[in-house]
């Protein structure tokens, strides 16, 4: 016995390791077919101008939102409310109705649980399309709202749309003046609270101070509120954000309302005058003003009120810019927050060529495409950083005002392997975006979305902050791949904006070994993001990159893929959902990053994505991914689904 244990052991190891070698073979051969499979389908989803475009859907906010804007616009004749867009208007309520869950509330994301802002706007569009509250859906809805606090538990941006239709006590919502633009010092650009505020919170303040200015309070049809909806046993009052400030900020606004009646009226209406130049010029070479949903329809609001006619060209262009948003079927209606072509192309291009997949003809019409679409004029960004030259790209079609970091820094990364028709001005580009990417860096180290050092803490406090959006402040996402970008230009580690960033990342890094993620759900878009980075960035140290990898391993599903919850935000810590392709990708991505690409773990995430892959070439995801505000809005991109896969699985298979 002991002269054959010698002679088969070595043999038994070398079969054990062959038939692993074999079957890891067999796996990156399998994930390279996928990937060609996804590429070809990809491809076959871009645009004749070269430009990749997926819907971006959200919640029911947005058909709702629309009924109060076409109320605005054609109020009721001797009470009875019969506008031009009825048609339209019922599709949009048949899509509300669609959307209602088993406990008669609206969630803010698939699979969520109801949401009493979502739920409120919910009811109110169909009640004042006509339905009646003894209709079991809407009987179940008032129920919902009530045992979720009430009217009174609805944000302040709800309670302001509902006040402009006599639907909620105008005293007890904030005022937003319209002297906002004009402090301190006279001048919008002059950097005064305005250009404190968050570059969204901004475009939707301007307009919406207008509206309560000049707008007055637009009747509601006849026997129709929704004052079932106010929960008996709760105070109406201003919201609180915080005792000490927000007891100052409600006094403030006592006073605001009284300026309102009776302030000077030759200043208040200057400050309007301002308002609404501020608001025209922003809306200039942008396909509205921000290019997103809340602004482009509070514009046309305050257009309305200052009294322009139907047919002015900045009225006309406002509708048509709105209008587009809108995706209408046979029997339903909905509205995409906003579009994201740059984000899609960049995305997309990117990573056909990272799977090692790349189709010249496409990249090279994607190139030409995001070159035309650098941004080469001052936007709001210049308030802080004036002496930055122009660059970058927006996250819309057009959106001149609001380049935006995030963009900038994956465009970058696009053109490494995208090369355009002229080489020469692609050059000069990216010369001109690496430049504005880096000068968009904040004091801590870090990068927001879209201005830099926004984190002026104290308007958080004021009464209508209760969005959760009224700052940009840095983040480890934007961050971490703003430094991949520009390590991957070549930038040094010894220039201030790597090491700066680096240390940004390290400081950051939560106990569990994760990154919180502001713009896409969540800690597993953080930490991919962030350890691609600070790889990127040849950062050395092991135990950072064990504990981020240790991280992701702990929270993989049993079906080898991994899926976060957006319910994560409320107490900024993890919660499991089901498996979905775009955070497989991220976590698998993150274990690449980190070394552990041929890990069991990472193997088992790879067979998940190969036997969830539909067909066509890409994968089913109905759960939402994206962060627009976090705890209020959400998103589902639905490229995500198509390249974060096909990236991941083309550098498995390499």
């Amino acid at each position: 016995m002991s002269l054959v244990f010698p002679t088969q052991q070595p043999f038994r190891r070398r079969s054990v390791v062959g038939e692993l070698l074999e079957e890891r073979q067999s796996l990156r051969d399998a994930a390279r077919a996928a990937a060609e499979t996804s590429a070809r389908s990809l491809v076959e989803k871009q645009f004749a101008d070269g430009y990749w475009c997926g819907e971006l859907l959200a919640d029911v906010s947005l058909e709702a939102d629309y009924v109060l804007l076409e109320l605005w616009l054609h109020p009721p004749e001797h009470g009875i409310w019969n506008p031009p867009t009825k048609p339209r208007l019922e599709k949009a309520c048949r899509r509300i109705l669609s959307q209602q869950m088993a406990d008669g509330g609206w969630w803010i994301y698939p699979d969520g649980p109801a949401d009493v802002n979502s739920t409120v706007k919910a009811y109110t569009a169909l009640r004042l399309c006509g339905y009646s509250p003894n209709d079991e859906p809407m009987r179940r809805a008032r129920l919902r709202v009530l045992a979720l606090g009430g009217l009174q538990a609805c944000n302040s941006y709800t309670k302001i749309n509902l006040s402009l239709f006599g639907l909620y006590p105008r005293k007890y919502v904030p005022s937003i003046p319209p002297e906002l633009v004009l402090m301190p010092g006279g001048s919008l650009y002059m950097g005064g609270v305005l250009y404190e505020m968050a570059s969204w919170t901004r475009a939707i303040v301007v307009p919406l101070s207008i509206v309560q200015s000049v707008g007055g309070v637009r009747p509601a049809p006849d026997g129709i509120n929704v004052d079932e909806l106010i929960h008996p046993d709760r105070k109406l009052s201003l919201p609180k954000r915080d005792r000490f400030l927000s007891t100052i900020f409600h006094h403030v606004d006592k006073l605001l309302k009284i300026w309102e009646r009776r302030g000077h009226r030759d200043a208040r209406i200057a400050a309007i005058r301002q308002a609404e130049k501020w608001m025209i010029d922003h809306c200039r070479n942008s396909d509205g003003l921000g290019a997103i949903y809340p602004a482009m329809q509070y514009t046309i609001m305050a257009l309305e009120a200052l009294g322009y006619p139907n047919d002015h060209p900045d009225l006309v262009d406002a509708k048509t810019h709105f209008n587009n948003l809108i995706t209408e079927t046979g029997d339903e209606l909905y509205f995409q927050p906003c579009f994201s072509p740059v984000w899609d192309t960049a995305y997309a291009a990117f990573a056909l060529a990272e799977a090692g997949h790349p189709n010249p003809e496409a990249l090279r019409k994607s190139a030409d495409w995001l070159l035309s679409k650098e941004i080469r004029r001052r936007g709001d960004w210049s308030v802080k950083r004036p002496q930055l030259q122009p660059s970058g790209w927006a996250f819309e079609f057009a959106n001149e005002q609001y380049p935006d970091i995030d963009d900038t820094a994956i465009v970058l990364m696009c053109l490494e392997h995208a090369v355009a028709s002229d080489p020469f001005k692609q050059k000069a580009v990216e010369d001109r975006a690496l430049a504005w990417l880096k000068g968009m860096q904040s004091r801590d180290g870090g990068y927001a979305a879209f201005d830099a050092d926004n984190d002026w803490g104290v308007l958080n406090a004021i009464p209508f902050s209760d969005h959760n959006a009224m700052l940009d402040p840095t983040c480890p996402d934007i961050t971490g791949r703003v430094l991949e970008a520009l390590c991957r230009r070549g930038v040094p580690k010894s220039d201030p904006a790597v090491r700066d960033a680096v240390h940004y990342l390290v400081n950051t890094q939560e106990k569990n070994g994760s990154w919180y993620g502001r713009w896409g759900v969540n800690y597993l878009y953080g930490t991919f993001l962030a350890v691609r980075g600070l790889q990127a960035a040849d950062y050395d140290d092991p135990n950072l990159y064990r504990r981020a990898a240790d991280w992701v391993i702990s929270v993989q599903n049993a079906d080898g893929g991994w899926g976060e919850s957006c319910a994560g935000y409320v107490n900024d810590e993890f919660i499991g959902a089901p498996s979905t392709p775009s955070q497989t990708a991220w976590a698998l991505l993150t274990l690449h990053a980190a070394g552990r690409k041929d890990s069991p773990y990472a193997e088992r995430g790879v067979r998940h994505l190969l036997e969830t892959q539909t067909p066509d070439g890409s994968w089913p995801e109905s759960l939402a991914t994206g962060t627009g505000f976090p705890n209020v809005f959400y998103m589902r991109y639905t490229m995500y689904r198509h390249y974060f896969p096909l990236w991941v699985l083309g550098l498995y298979a390499k």
